[in-house]
Order: structure tokens, then sequence, then C-alpha cells
């Protein structure tokens, strides 16, 4: 599926018009540039399940915990080195959460994925002008 969105603001509609097709385990890799929208998109996504909480990007703590409807886990791997980091900080443990694993640079950790992932790909076509693009798992 691809979608075209004109602003922050429609991309965050977007992440919240999708949340409620993730169910509880799934994970969803992220893919994009610096700036590309990925943390307004993630915005989106916990509204979308009802979370009170205030999404901030995980840059520095490497992953943020909402509350909602489901749980939603929202990593940030541009400081990680590979996938033997993300398993270090507990990747199978919020994997059995129960809840939504969200991971935003997931180019840097793709070897921890088993291809059951929800993929997204924001592109910055121009300032204001993002193609987002969701590629559903074969299940």
């Amino acid at each position: 599926m691809e979608y075209i969105t004109h602003s922050e603001t429609e991309t965050e509609a977007l992440g919240e018009k999708l949340a409620p097709r993730f169910r509880p385990g799934d994970v969803v890799a992220l893919y994009g540039d610096l700036g590309a929208g990925k943390t307004a998109f993630v915005r989106g996504m916990a509204r979308g399940l009802k979370s009170p909480n205030r999404v901030t990007s995980p840059t520095f703590t490497i992953v943020n915990e909402y509350e909602g409807e489901i749980p939603l886990f929202h990593f940030d791997m541009y400081r990680l080195g590979g996938a033997d980091e993300l398993f270090g900080i507990g990747w199978d443990d919020y994997l059995a959460r129960g809840g939504i694993c969200v991971v935003e640079w997931s180019e840097n950790v793709e070897t921890a994925f088993d291809g059951s992932e929800y993929t997204v790909n924001i592109e910055k076509c121009s300032e204001d002008e993002r193609r987002i693009t969701v590629t559903e798992p074969a299940r």
C-alpha cells in the first residue's frame, strides 16, 4: 500500500489510521532518512492505540514504552551497531510482552527480523511531501 502525505499532521493521521491493523506481538520496521517523519508516524500510531502518553524519539533511551489498548514499544536503533546490541537490551523480552514493537532505523538491525514484520518506508519527496509504503508480512 502506498500513501502520500503533505504535512507532519497528515503523516501522524496515517499512523493513527493504520494502528488498528497491528496486533499484539507485531513488529513494525520503519525505514527513512533523518527527518522523514518516522517519529510523527509513531505519534499517530500511539494515538490510534489510545495511548495517553506524549511520544518522543527514543534516540538516547533506545526504547520508550507507551500504554494504550495495546502497549507500544518504540525503539530507535540509530545508535546501535547491529542486531546483537538489540538482543542485548532485551529484544526477545519485548517481543514476548504482547505489545507492538515499532523500530526506527530498522536497517541497523535487520538481521533481528524474521520476515513476519510489517515494513514502513517513509521517503521524503519534498519539504512537505512524503511517500509512505506499507508492506504487510506474508502470513
